[in-house]
């Protein structure tokens, strides 16, 4: 009988794997003393596709602590739903 002594196991190699990611950007709207709590969530709903429970705590956020971030996402997607909240008067920003 032979008896094979030497370990049986594989190395393991690490290896360094560079990933592109992108960085997520948000639009975050901004509290005033202009527009409706009704207006702001319709708005929400219809620009952001919102739930109207999501919208409703989103408003509800914007006014008592002055700014919420409301979507999340690209760029590309984010640009045109922000410009389509300013036009509709509230104070946004992509960030």
């Amino acid at each position: 009988m032979i008896y094979n002594n030497q370990p049986n196991w594989k190395e393991r190699e690490n290896v360094d794997t560079l990933v592109e990611e992108e960085t997520p950007h948000v639009i975050v709207l901004h509290n005033d003393d202009v527009n409706t709590f009704d207006f702001v969530i319709d708005s929400l709903i219809e620009v952001c596709g919102h739930s109207l429970e999501q919208a409703q705590q989103c408003t509800y956020l914007v006014h008592y602590k002055g700014k919420c971030e409301v979507k999340t996402g690209s760029l590309e997607d984010l640009i045109p739903m922000n410009n389509a909240l300013l036009r509709r008067g509230l104070s946004s920003e992509v960030v």
